[in-house]
């Protein structure tokens, strides 16, 4: 017996990266930095807002 793996090469197409507008500028007030048309959001690295992700738990309802 063989010490060797075979494994078969991946088949279908690689899809192309989603693009957006090109030429577009931070929404901030007075910022001037062009977002990248492979960007989706609407600020610039220095003033997109916050997001912290949900590793694990479970979500409280409003109010508790």
């Amino acid at each position: 017996m063989s010490d060797t793996m075979k494994g078969q090469r991946l088949r279908g197409g690689v899809r192309p990266s989603r693009r957006y507008s090109e030429g577009r500028v931070c929404e901030e007030r007075d910022c001037t930095t062009k977002i990248s048309m492979y960007n989706r959001r609407e600020f610039c690295h220095a003033h997109a807002p916050v997001r912290f992700p949900r590793v694990r738990g479970r979500i409280l309802p409003e109010g508790t």
